[in-house]
């Protein structure tokens, strides 16, 4: 699935192309995507690919295509303090957005069936962590991810207020899908070819909307084990934050807000953003060649175009003069973490300024 808009060269030219195409629609997504590298969550062999439109798939490690993700953050309505599971959470890249939207007071968990991707999304949400000035920017709500089939959640964990399956989900598995969301609530899965958000309006009252048709890999259906049971899978209890961590979160919450005063008194309208720059593309002429596929074999065959016409030759040189001699665009300057320099300026122990840092890298 995929292909829908056009490649970016970086993240965020992949993002103001899904903004135009209309598949991201709010504020709040659009922070979320520009806020995480989706080229953070390839391996570093792939990462060429990151930023088209098509979903990626290396062994056990799979990413849906951006505009997927891009309908189905906004079908789910995200909003701080909210519970989201993930099922089918992969490489932990849409829990991560989730997590930047819900908060520090919100619920995120992920069930991963493969137990190799499981590790492979926690050492990705490590790294995202400890190195993304994002992390400051967000109040985050860190994904706690769980290796189990889907299929067999225990009957007595909690209900959630929004939730995402990232497989094909077979109709005779829709109840089940239902039964783990709490009234008001909102689940988002691919049903019968078809994304579909489904509203819990009632304690057995439904509204169903089909989003777009899209093409998954079914639900994979749950084993025995050697006794004859299923393996049930038990989700992270809710977590009670210690009186420590709620003052981290308060302190931090007032340094920003301190922040964003000063910035407002300096400037008149908050945190001046960095300017943007337009991206200068190198036009070149190219030929046309068409590829012919007949059965299993292919065929490559180059058609001459007007452009090959060598009577275009001292134009086409002309051209590539000027586009040489045109003065290159300057870089952007990188962003500042103001948080980390507040932090760091404040006449505090060494420890605990690295403690209200989380302990991350520069």
């Amino acid at each position: 699935m995929g292909g829908a808009v056009s490649a970016g060269e970086d993240n965020d030219e992949l993002i103001d192309h899904l903004k135009e195409a209309q598949y991201i629609r709010s504020e709040l997504v659009e922070a979320a995507f520009r806020a995480i590298d989706r080229a953070d969550y390839y391996l570093e062999e792939f990462k060429e690919n990151a930023y088209k439109d098509l979903a990626w798939k290396h062994g056990n490690i799979h990413l849906s295509a951006p505009c997927i993700y891009s309908e189905v953050m906004e079908a789910l309505d995200l909003q701080p303090g909210l519970s989201f599971l993930n099922l089918g959470s992969g490489t932990g890249y849409l829990s991560s957005m989730v997590g930047l939207i819900l908060g520090p007071f919100g619920v995120n968990h992920g069930v991963e069936l493969h137990s190799d991707v499981t590790e492979y999304a926690k050492q990705k949400l490590d790294f995202f962590i400890r190195t993304s000035d994002s992390f400051d920017k967000f109040d985050f709500c860190e994904p706690s991810f769980v290796t189990g089939n889907c299929l067999e959640i225990s009957p007595g964990c909690s209900q959630y207020d929004r939730v995402y399956c990232g497989a094909g989900v077979q109709k005779q598995h829709e109840g089940y899908m239902k039964s783990l969301l709490k009234v008001g609530g909102v689940l988002v899965m691919p049903l019968e070819e078809k994304l579909t958000k489904i509203t819990r309006t009632g304690p057995s009252a439904w509204e169903t909307k089909k989003i777009l048709a899209v093409s998954f890999a079914p639900l994979i259906q749950p084993c025995q084990s050697e006794s004859g049971k299923s393996r049930l899978v038990q989700l992270p209890p809710p977590a009670v934050r210690s009186l420590q961590d709620l003052a981290r979160i308060a302190i931090r919450g007032t340094i920003k807000k301190v922040i964003h005063q000063e910035a407002v008194n300096k400037h008149g309208n908050g945190l001046q953003t960095a300017p943007s720059f337009n991206r200068r593309r190198a036009r070149r002429r190219r030929r046309m060649e068409t590829i012919v596929c007949l059965d299993k074999e292919v065929f490559a065959s180059r058609i001459s175009s007007p452009s090959d016409d060598t009577s275009c030759g001292d134009l086409e040189d002309e051209w590539q003069d000027e586009e040489v001699t045109s003065p290159p665009d300057p870089k952007p300057e990188p962003p500042v973490n103001f948080l980390r320099e507040k932090v760091l300026s404040l006449p505090l122990p060494d420890p605990l300024k690295c403690y209200l840092l989380y302990y991350r890298e520069k």
